[in-house]
């Protein structure tokens, strides 16, 4: 039973290649969408075996990354990485006014294409997530080789497919456009007036929607050309399309004045540590293909101070080109003071242009007026700071071009289609060249040693980073030697990361305050967390916890995969979760509370 489960944890690896997918994502997989209470333990085992099948060198691909696991791949070495890097040529060679080499990128991506993908795999829900992104991409990439194909006037060529395909799909407006002008352009008029008013009674019976704002504009032009021009005008040759070009009515509309916000909030410099994770947000946000109705969404998710903000501030100035619609930013609170959508709706129509006066009081209506104001355009949303998938849902924006970017200390696994970056903590040389960007090259080679000593007690967390350089940076006096010293020998280490507004331990208090509670027949999490505090654990296994809270390895499994999920505990390395320098510290602080509290209960005193 284990090798068919084998081959579908095989394929989610596969086809998310150099990214982390979660154990949890790969359990929905496994077990087509109802995983069993041992599903993260049970996966963990599929892994090894696996990587014991496929040998040494192959089994090094595998990387445990939490929350989960993480395939290195080169691009060469798969179907898809191929055919991803001929689309980035043909984009790069349309760019560049390279039609005809663009149209062959694209055909060599299409050339790797064999029968319904993922067939063989025993995961329908594999098949319906994967499988369906699959689809939507090939279908994607065979659009941008029509365009490539009608910009090069070989209109006749390609109406045999596109009638194929249209009648595959006949309510993807995209295809029906461009066999319009395909068959406009090859004299066929009627036909293509005919394929419109077809079309429009099918998405009204169907969707009880009228056609796009770019079907209705190519429409609107094949009307007004009572003969064909003798020159080429915009039926005859129109623009070749780029990646994510917006249609004619897009451009049209984009030139009528109307709001365009811009509320992406400044950044610091960006980290080089943090560029790989930079350029695979911008992947996600790029590139991203999505089915009909759905919107291309990143989540970047991580432990509190570990620059989510900043890594997601960065991908979307960074991506700002794209979004020629317009940047629309909010602040969520997190789960301490967590901002219900109904308070960011006003504030968005109103940025998008509906009078305050006109804006519906009830908020549903509010939810279908924004989801109609961003339809069809190229809008990027920023959520920062998400608690909850509930808190998202009602302000994702409509579909057809715009993207959404969401960072929260939760996976928010339950986000159809999201792409997840889990961030983690920056490694020594990340974290070197953090502090010295703030106290200066020349003060860290004068004492690199203690350097390495704070930045240990900081556990490569980037707001623990920056509280310890601007300490020092306030007390030119201290040598680093000095500020070490009162971080390893502090009874709270916590009391010493604090500067101005700057805080440690509030982002730690917000990850324990969202701590998933154990089942009744459980073991509670956070009882588990200030266990460890009082004995100073810097490790655990799941067999210790078992010992110390007399319950099952599979309870104490548990309560530490809720840890992990709160950011209160490290990956497991050999099976044992680790805390760092801060983590252990906090737990040290609970621990104490805890026996303070039981201390000063009155039938605690008066035993």
């Amino acid at each position: 039973m284990s090798a068919p489960r084998q081959r579908v944890v095989m394929a989610a690896l596969l086809l998310n290649a150099n990214r982390v997918i979660s154990v949890d994502r790969i359990a929905e997989y496994v077990w087509d969408g109802a995983p069993p209470p041992s599903a993260a333990a049970t996966v963990r085992t599929y892994v090894m075996r696996l990587r014991q099948s496929l040998g040494e060198i192959a089994s090094a691909r595998i990387l445990t990354r939490a929350p989960g696991y993480l395939l290195e791949l080169a691009e060469h070495e798969s179907d898809l990485g191929q055919f991803t890097a001929h689309r980035r040529r043909a984009a790069e060679l349309a760019e560049r006014g390279d039609l005809e080499g663009s149209s062959a990128e694209l055909a060599g991506a299409l050339a790797l294409w064999r029968e319904e993908p993922l067939a063989d795999i025993p995961s329908q829900t594999l098949r319906d997530v994967e499988g369906r992104y699959l689809q939507e991409l090939r279908l994607q990439t065979m659009e941008l080789r029509f365009d490539a194909e009608l910009a090069l006037l070989r209109h006749a060529e390609v109406v045999p497919q596109l009638v194929r395909l249209v009648r595959k799909h006949p309510l993807r407006e995209a295809l029906v456009g461009k066999l319009m002008l395909a068959l406009f352009r090859s004299g066929r008029q009627s036909e293509a007036l005919d394929l419109y008013r077809r079309t429009r009674v099918l998405l009204v019976e169907q969707l009880g929607a009228e056609p796009s704002a770019d079907l209705r504009e190519v429409h609107r032009q094949i009307l007004s050309a009572h003969d064909r021009p003798r020159t080429p005008g915009p039926l005859e040759q129109p623009a070749p399309a780029a990646e994510a070009a917006p249609g004619p009515a897009a451009a049209a509309a984009r030139e009528r004045s109307r709001p365009v916000p811009a509320q992406l909030p400044s950044v610091p410099l960006p980290l080089s540590a943090r560029s790989g994770a930079l350029t695979r947000l911008r992947h996600f946000l790029t590139t991203g293909a999505m089915p009909a109705g759905m919107v291309a969404t990143a989540v970047v998710t991580g432990r509190g101070g570990v620059g989510k903000s900043a890594l997601a501030l960065h991908a979307a100035h960074a991506v700002r080109g794209s979004s020629v619609d317009g940047q629309l930013y909010a602040d969520l609170g997190g789960a301490a003071q967590p901002l219900a959508a109904r308070a960011v709706l006003p504030r968005f129509l109103a940025d998008l242009g509906v009078p305050r006066h006109e804006i519906p009081e009830e908020t549903s209506e509010r939810e279908s007026l924004y989801r109609s104001l961003t339809a069809g355009r190229e809008v990027l949303v920023v959520l920062d700071n998400a608690s909850s998938t509930a808190q998202v849902r009602p302000l994702i924006p409509g579909s057809g071009g715009s993207r959404l970017l969401v960072t929260s200390r939760r996976r928010l696994t339950e986000l159809e289609g999201a792409r997840t970056l889990q961030l983690g903590p920056l490694d020594e040389a990340g974290s070197m060249e953090l502090l010295g960007s703030i106290v200066g090259p020349a003060r860290i080679g004068a004492e690199p040693q203690a350097a390495r000593a704070v930045l240990s007690a900081c556990a490569g967390l980037p707001l623990a980073i920056r509280i310890a350089g601007i300490r020092l940076l306030e007390r030119p006096r201290w040598s680093i030697g000095h500020f070490a010293r009162r971080l390893t020998e502090a009874p709270r280490l916590l009391d010493e990361l604090r500067a101005g507004d700057l805080d440690v331990r509030p982002c730690l208090d917000a990850d324990h305050a969202g701590l998933r509670r154990g089942a009744p027949t459980g073991v509670d999490p956070a009882e588990v967390f200030t266990a460890l505090g009082a004995v100073g654990a810097s490790s655990v296994s799941g067999s210790r916890v078992a010992v110390m809270c007399g319950c099952s390895e599979e309870q104490a499994e548990e309560a530490l995969d809720a840890l992990l999920e709160a950011n209160l505990l490290g990956a497991p390395v050999g099976g044992r979760y680790q805390l760092d320098a801060l983590l252990r510290a906090y737990a040290h602080e609970r621990a104490q509370a805890d026996a303070g509290r039981r201390h000063d209960h009155p039938f605690m005193r008066a035993g």
